[in-house]
């Protein structure tokens, strides 16, 4: 019996590809767990379909953050924050606050969860924040702190 495998079976073979294997290992587990569909051709060739629009959803996701990249790269973000009696900030500016000054002055909608700082910003300056826009795409906002 040939099957079409919809997930990596360990000792059968990967996700996509076509193998023949015994009808009870076929029809009793690969089939009826959901791990691979009986090969005709009509199944191949919407599985084949089916890949076709996902690498295109994905080349789209791609281009999607290398533009966002771009966006951000060029960005100098200024964040106003309160400065304590010995020159250092009350608290520090966090991915949080970064975020949303994205969001209010350039409309630049990023979670907070893909900006990492190296270091934290409890000092007025100018600092680095890496985002990780997915697809092993990243960006370096350079973000400038200024006391209120």
């Amino acid at each position: 019996m040939k099957v079409l495998l919809l997930k990596d079976v360990k000792g059968t073979g990967k996700a996509g590809e076509v193998k023949e294997v015994k009808d009870g290992y076929g029809k009793n587990f690969l089939i009826s767990k959901g791990l691979a569909l009986h090969a005709t051709e009509e199944v191949i060739a919407n599985y084949k379909e089916e890949q076709k629009i996902i690498a295109a959803q994905e080349a789209e996701e791609i281009a999607e953050a290398k533009a966002l990249a771009e966006k951000i790269n060029s960005t100098k973000l200024t964040i106003k924050h309160q400065i304590g009696a010995n020159g250092h900030l009350i608290g520090s500016v966090t991915n949080k606050e970064i975020s949303e000054a994205l969001k209010e002055e350039f409309d630049i909608d990023i979670d907070k969860k893909v900006i990492s700082l190296v270091d934290k910003i409890k000092a007025v300056g100018i600092f680095e924040a890496d985002c990780k826009l997915g697809h092993a795409v990243h960006a370096t906002l350079k973000v400038d702190v200024i006391g209120a």
